[in-house]
């Protein structure tokens, strides 16, 4: 390519000042000389051509490809029904036919969610994509989605380029969907109180009621027949502390698009307005102020504490009236209130007819029911007045033999109690032996049921614990707890080891010796499997799609196994393992993805039509998919047609080199220059002699 350069001797604005006056005095002379003043206008004129100094420049020249982007939508809503497969048909058939197009280059971008919850954003990925492309060397771009976009701009101006957009449309136009959106949704509820859920279940191409199915803790809770398209309300029970997770699932459409949106979960945290306390001492001892210390250190305990201090074979006939001592309400306590109590302690307790036998049967429905009962023992466990020689023996998980043993010992670990929350990792147990002070007695007895987690002297069973149907026993065999919280040879972990026990009868969630949980991180699912087994099955896991996956679990500590899975997809995840169910939400409760899942050719037309470009399904026939030709179309308006789409030529090139010839230096110009003085002389010569 040839061209003209200039490259001026002097400032631009000296080389139009000297242009001015050379201009001036040129009309000047023709006004005074006549005809002949044009010659020396020449020899001016050539003297401000020397100083703007012009070249002849050669430019050698590379044509280059134009681009084409093709955006291709990987977000969650693309997942849905045949819309993969269909995506795929089409990138693979457009980079086919743009191979045959040899002044072209396709670029292709794949667009996945964007992060939180800001849905589909083709838009940021095109320009991402398109960072390092000059605006002039693309052609066109075509987007490859179901339609379902959200950061469309406002208008074509805001694309940043005049180039053709294409949007080929995934999907079909007569999809059906049902999803069940939340409309209130606790998260904190009161135990034993009921929590209120509304919710609305709303449906496309579907027949106006669904059977809603509902779920508490992985156990079907209540089914119902619903009218779409209107709110309702499900009354739920708080049965527990910590979560109570609450499901509600529609059934399905025939041929529904997904069934990723017809399940919603609410995760209400059970909170104990009260944790009620009964710690009944059968008599005064150094133990007992160790119980109403840990139990009275925490605000949410609500303790009551009685110690016999005056038993039935200490009656002197002393008039009640005239006694300082608060008289036992036993009728009133486990008879008329025995049910308002999360935990009931006999702290050395000793049958000694305080209580009637009909008491320790209430006692036993009480745990069977749900309670929980703590028998902390001491010599009295194996004398005559022993609570194993009461009604209450079919709940105790331990029969004494009659032995007491007085000599020091440092409570242990057993295997179990290295699987069970309540004993694993106590501070000092990581050595051999426990650092940690000794206790001086234990009663022995005979582990009948339930689970021995400390063993003392004599491999003796120290802790031993049970469940009873609905509820849950422990029995302490030893009534040196208080040496460690005296600092005896060190003392020991008697805050944790009892605030445990306490808390793992009133059904703490996280001292659960089965459980099942799962926390997400991003994309990163955690699932934990708490077991007192010496290995875990592998938990299965289903993603919103129902796609459902085997992850293998392996063992972090004793009892605790573990394991991180990346997801691919945005939602409700379900795991299971046996009867144990955990829920996991990746990404918002309701994400954008989920909320509006039908194709539609609608949010893109306006930004699609006004660059140029078009719109068009590519499912319509039913049969697979219809790609449009490709076509570069270098002159007219129209940019598309019916079975095709078109892109527009920039005829953009590299400069692979550079000529300069100059034209005012050297003898041509001096010629020049010289010429023209020389017949500026001889014209005025002439003149003269004539």
């Amino acid at each position: 390519m040839l061209s003209v350069s200039f490259s001026p001797l002097i400032p631009a604005y000296a080389l139009w000042a000297l242009g001015a006056v050379a201009v001036l005095l040129g009309l000047l002379a023709l006004v005074s000389r006549g005809p002949v003043a044009i010659v020396r206008a020449l020899a001016l004129a050539l003297i401000l051509l020397a100083v703007a100094n012009p070249s002849l420049v050669q430019e050698e020249r590379d044509k280059v490809k134009d681009i084409v982007a093709v955006v291709v939508d990987r977000s969650t809503s693309q997942s849905l029904g045949d819309r993969p497969a269909m995506t795929d048909r089409v990138r693979d058939e457009l980079q086919r036919r743009f191979g045959s197009l040899n002044d072209i280059e396709p670029r292709f971008i794949d667009a996945v969610d964007g992060a939180g919850d800001d849905g589909t954003r083709l838009f940021a990925a095109l320009s991402n994509g398109l960072a390092d492309v000059p605006p002039d060397r693309l052609a066109g771009v075509v987007l490859v989605t179901d339609g379902v976009v959200h950061d469309i701009p406002a208008s074509a101006e805001g694309l940043g380029f005049t180039a053709p957009l294409h949007a080929l449309i995934t999907g079909r136009p007569n999809e059906r969907d049902r999803q069940i959106k939340l409309l209130e949704a606790p998260r904190f509820g009161i135990v034993g109180r009921d929590q209120t859920i509304r919710a609305e279940i709303q449906e496309r191409g579907g027949t106006g009621s669904a059977v809603l199915t509902v779920r508490r803790d992985g156990q079907d809770f209540a089914r119902q027949q619903v009218r779409t398209g209107a709110p309702f309300s499900i009354q739920v029970r708080v049965e527990h502390g910590g979560p109570n997770v609450v499901e509600l699932e529609v059934e399905s459409l025939p041929d529904e698009l997904t069934q990723a949106n017809n399940k919603a979960v609410v995760n209400i945290e059970g909170i104990r307005e009260k944790l009620r306390v009964l710690l009944v001492s059968g008599e005064p001892h150094a133990g007992e102020r160790t119980w109403r210390n840990l139990l009275k250190s925490d605000a949410n305990v609500d303790l009551v504490h009685f110690t016999i201090l005056r038993p039935p074979e200490k009656q002197d006939g002393t008039p009640i009236n005239e006694l300082s001592l608060i008289a036992f309400p036993t009728r009133e306590l486990f008879q008329q209130k025995i049910k308002e109590f999360d935990l009931i302690i006999f702290d050395r307790y000793a049958n000694q007819s305080v209580l009637p036998s009909s008491y320790f049967e209430n006692i036993v429905r009480y745990v069977r029911d749900g309670g929980a009962v703590l028998v902390a023992a001491g010599p009295e466990f194996t004398n005559y007045g022993s609570l194993a020689r009461t009604r209450l023996s079919p709940i105790i998980p331990g029969q004494p033999d009659g032995r007491i043993v007085e000599e020091p010992y440092k409570a242990r670990i057993t295997d179990n109690g290295e699987r069970h929350p309540v004993t694993r990792d106590l501070p000092g147990s990581e050595q051999d032996p426990p650092a940690w002070g000794e206790w001086l007695r234990i009663i022995g007895a005979q582990v009948q049921t339930g689970s021995t987690l400390m063993s003392g002297a004599n491999d003796l069973p120290l802790l031993v614990l049970s469940r009873e149907e609905k509820g849950r026993v422990a029995l302490l065999l030893s009534d040196h707890a208080w040496l460690w919280a005296r600092g005896y040879r060190e003392g020991g972990p008697h805050l944790d080891l009892l605030r445990r026990l306490a808390h793992w009868l009133m059904k703490e969630p996280a001292l659960e010796e089965e459980a099942l949980r799962a926390s997400a991180n991003g994309r990163t699912i955690r699932v934990e499997r708490q077991t007192m087994s010496e290995t875990a099955e592998p938990v299965t896991m289903t993603a919103p799609s129902g796609q459902e996956s085997s992850i293998a679990l392996n063992e972090e500590r004793p009892g605790l196994f573990t394991a991180g899975v990346e997801s691919r997809e945005m939602g409700l995840h379900t795991l299971r393992s046996g009867d144990l169910v955990a829920f996991v939400s990746i990404g918002p409760p309701n994400p954008r993805e989920l909320v509006d899942v039908f194709s539609n050719t609608e949010m893109l037309q306006a930004v699609a039509e006004g660059s140029g470009g078009s719109i068009r399904r590519i499912g319509d026939d039913g049969q697979g998919v219809t790609v449009p030709r490709l076509l570069t179309v270098r002159s007219g308006t129209r940019m598309s047609g019916s079975d095709w789409i078109g892109f527009r030529p920039s005829d953009t090139a590299v400069v692979r080199g550079v000529s300069v010839f100059p034209l005012a230096l050297g003898f041509l110009g001096l010629a020049l220059l010289v010429g023209a003085t020389l017949a500026a002389w001889m014209i005025e010569g002439r003149r003269r002699t004539a």
